[in-house]
Formats: structure tokens, sequence, C-alpha cells
């Protein structure tokens, strides 16, 4: 099972690899060969993986951990460049020069959601527990701790660039699927960071094309206590009066908005929280907006630059 939200055809018809996993004893092999001779009708054979049952079900689990660990690993550093003058960008564009590390899973966010990440890397958990390896079960576990702490901090980062007070301040969130080409909200990191904005009792308007207004609405009715939680028809809807913009998920189409035309229609002064850096920040910022985003710097608290 390796096939990705947004991109599950193209990941069959082309995978990069097909793990098949059985008994090893006679019947078992057999069995193993009969599926993969029907993989290997559109697969090439060195892709096609056997292995024993544990094997293939630890292969699985391992997999999503090791891609979770890698998210939470930059996010985590996005917060030493924001506190240190760094720019995450420049660091993982340096870094990914590496062969050895690549440039997938290079960018940093407000955390990963979906259904598979925080489950499996869960589930290596308990098979570590149950194994009694609880110092490796504790470093797995890390991974779900830092990815829960880096939506709490985007949320707080947000209310603590407004002057430390959204009371009654409308929040225009942009996206709210945890990844784009696609309407899944499980587990997204928009869940917790409206959560946060709501807490503080904002006024929050969410636009995401993809997830109806029931989902969202669901997903947060244990937050949305004062009925402060709207939602719009599109980004100029959601952002009109705004007094902050805060994008959660990489949807393409929030990269070519008027942002011209939407500062006009908005509280000064007007902020946007890119939690994906996907947005022009020179461009938002010689508009008028504040632009804050993840992984960016914010003070020289370490050093200053000598000119």
């Amino acid at each position: 099972e390796f096939l990705a939200e947004g991109t599950a055809i193209q990941d069959l018809t082309m995978p990069d690899r097909v793990l098949i996993g059985g008994q090893q004893t006679t019947a078992g092999l057999s069995a193993i060969e009969a599926l993969a001779s029907v993989y290997a009708r559109w697969v090439p054979r060195d892709r096609i993986i056997t292995a024993n049952v544990w094997s293939a079900e630890l292969s699985k689990l391992v997999a999503n951990a090791l891609l979770a660990q890698r998210i939470s690993s930059v996010n985590a550093l996005s917060a030493v460049c924001e506190a240190s003058g760094a720019d995450i960008d420049h660091l993982m564009t340096v870094v990914s020069s590496d062969p050895g590390v690549g440039s997938k899973f290079l960018r940093c966010g407000p955390g990963f959601g979906g259904s598979c990440f925080q489950k499996d890397i869960l589930n290596l958990v308990y098979l570590c527990e149950s194994a009694g390896l609880p110092q490796v079960a504790q470093y797995w576990h890390q991974v779900i701790k830092m990815n829960d702490h880096q939506k709490l901090r985007f949320g707080k980062r947000i209310v603590e660039t407004m002057f430390n007070t959204i009371n009654s301040k409308k929040i225009a969130v942009l996206g709210f699927a945890f990844k784009a080409d696609t309407g899944d909200t499980r587990e997204s990191p928009a869940i917790d960071i409206c959560g946060t904005l709501l807490g503080e009792n904002a006024n929050v308007c969410v636009f995401d094309p993809h997830v109806p207004e029931a989902q969202v609405r669901s997903e947060l009715k244990k937050f949305d206590k004062d009925t402060r939680l709207s939602c719009a028809k599109d980004e100029y809807e959601a952002c009109e009066g705004a007094h902050a913009i805060v994008v959660i998920t990489e949807w393409r189409q929030f990269k070519s908005l008027d942002f011209a035309r939407i500062f006009a229609g908005m509280a000064k002064p007007a902020f946007v929280f890119d939690g994906r850096n996907i947005l022009p920040h020179d461009e938002l910022q010689r508009i008028g907006f504040t632009v804050s985003a993840i992984g960016k710097p914010r003070t020289w608290s370490w050093r200053q630059d000598v000119h």
C-alpha cells in the first residue's frame, strides 16, 4: 500500500515499488509469485519486492514513519531559523544538495496530517513498547509530539504577531484539507490551528476549494462554542474585512490571487501568515501587508549583520 491521496492513479500505474508479503513456505512463496506475475504485466520486476509477512507489514509503518520524521525535523529547524535569522528555504537548498539527503519532504509547514502518518507511527510506538523497547518507542513518539508542537506554535505566533489579541477580529483561513489536491481533512493541521484562533475568540472564516462547509463545521464543532466560525464561497469573500490571512493548505490557486484587491478590502494593519511559504512575500510587503511565514527570520537574536 503505497498510494498517496491526489496521485493514487499515477501511483498505481507507475509505482516506485510494489511490496508483496507472504509466508515463507512452499504454498506462501507460490502465492507471492502468482501475485507478482500479475503486477509484472505493467511494473518492472526490479520494482516488485517480496518479503516475509512481518517484514512487509513493518516496512509499511516504517516508510510512513521516516517521511513523517523528515517533516518534523524540518519543522523543528524552522523554529531555529525564525529565532536565529536564517531562512529555511536557504537552509534546505544547501542541505538538499547533499545526495545522501535529497530534496523530497524538505519543505516546512504547519504540521503533517492525513490518516496514515500519525496512525502508522503510533502503531510503531505500540510495537516497540510491546517488544520492551521503551527508548525506541519514545524516539518515534517524539515525531508526533513535534508535529503537535508545530501546529500549536503556528497558532500562537498568529496571536502574538497581532499584538497578543485577536478577540473579535476576523481571520481568513485559506485551505482546510491536510494537503492540496484532496478534500481529506483527517488530522489536518487546520483543525488545531483554527481551534487556537477560535479559542482566542477570533471570528474565523474558512475557504477551501474542495472541502464543503459541513465538513469544516463538523471538524471544528468542539471549538466553535460561540458560533464564530463561517465559511466563504471563494478567497475574496473570506478575506473581505479580515484583519489577517492564514494560509494552511498549499493550493496552487492561492499563489495567483489579486492581493492588491484583497488588501484594499481588509482591516488595517493587514497581516498575512503563510504556513506553506507559497506566496510572493516581497510583493505582499510592497502592497502593504505585514508578512509572517514559517521558517523565515523574525529577529536577529543571536547576532547582527555587519554592514
